[in-house]
């Protein structure tokens, strides 16, 4: 099959990123599949370096063995925590709804965070920085002073910067890096389209969502209202972006000429959307700190399952064709 190169968006969703490995497992799987750069936040920008320190040092098999050797580290740090599923679920709610009446400077005060210890485990930053890295990469974070959306790309990461992509501020200190500070880039692009459509040269790009698009239910208890809002919150930039992208491309129309540079770039932009809206809207939101294995792992079956399908849908619109309607979906 003929070589197709491909940009990815990556939606963040804490422990929700497992069903964004299971994707990525499958879409390596495809030698014809070019990946050139990714676009990720929060769990989507683990993704994103995971991904890309492996490929850097042994293809799309060490792509796939990081991506593991990550998650399984995320899954250890649940060892001997024997809580049955359902006591646990209530353990995490209670622990939500503390840290909306508690600041983590005043409980957190060692900014204890797994995460520190782990990402450099696995990630050679000195290495990933290099200009020859094959895979670019464009890390969200939120400027907590200004509220702007920051793109941290690989000449300047480091573990803080991974860090900062997935900082919630009810549970985390804000992450400092050059006298700023940053809080967890879902707030302000969960995920950013336009560093894929002005920085890399793939007309296709694959996005990879962790929150359904619609839910059909109305909240009405305290709890789903509240998680509504956050879902909201930290989609409505992305849904803003895509809304941007689908009016230019409804103004734009059959013309051809006359077009600026970023016109021409957007209209010869293929969309590709994958997700699994039923699996995803059944997922209370508690779940999004369910590190245990055996939960990640069947995320990220559902995820493998989920790009075979669309894979056999939708492989030969790679490189031809758009296989989702963006004016339809956001317009």
């Amino acid at each position: 099959m003929k070589t197709v190169s491909l940009s990815l968006a990556l939606q963040g969703g804490g422990a929700h990123g497992a069903f964004t490995w299971g994707v990525l497992n499958r879409l390596l799987n495809e030698s014809w599949i070019k990946i050139e750069g990714i676009s990720g936040a929060s769990a989507g920008a683990m993704n994103a370096v995971m991904l890309a320190e492996g490929w850097r040092k042994n293809g799309a098999e060490g792509a796939r063995q990081s991506l593991a050797d990550f998650w399984y580290d995320v899954a250890a740090q649940d060892v001997g925590f024997e809580i049955p599923g359902e006591m646990k679920s209530s353990v995490t709610k209670w622990w939500q709804g503390a840290f909306q009446y508690l600041s983590p400077y005043d409980v957190n005060l060692f900014d204890v965070n797994p995460l520190r210890d782990i990402i450099p485990k696995h990630v050679d930053f000195s290495k990933l920085q290099h200009a020859n890295s094959p895979i670019r990469l464009f890390i969200a974070a939120t400027e907590v002073s200004t509220g702007k959306l920051i793109l941290f790309e690989n000449k300047e990461l480091t573990t803080d910067h991974l860090l900062a992509s997935a900082c919630l501020p009810h549970v985390y200190k804000a992450i400092e890096i050059n006298q700023k500070h940053y809080w967890d880039g879902g707030y302000s692009g969960n995920p950013a389209i336009f560093p894929l459509i002005h920085e890399c040269q793939s007309k296709d790009i694959m996005i990879v969502l962790l929150q359904p698009l619609q839910r059909e239910a109305l909240p009405t208890s305290k709890d789903d209202i509240d998680d509504r809002i956050t879902e909201i919150g930290f989609h409505s930039h992305f849904m803003r972006e895509m809304h941007a992208i689908a009016t230019i491309r409804k103004v734009i129309g059959n013309r051809r000429w006359l077009l600026g540079k970023i016109e021409k770039r957007i209209k010869q932009l293929r969309t590709h959307l994958l997700t699994n809206g039923d699996l995803l809207a059944s997922l209370s939101s508690e779940t999004k700190f369910d590190n245990r294995k055996r939960f990640l792992d069947s995320l990220r079956e559902a995820g493998e399952d989920s790009a075979d399908q669309w894979l056999q849908q939708h492989a030969d619109n790679l490189g031809k064709s758009s296989s989702c309607h963006v004016e339809a979906l956001f317009k």
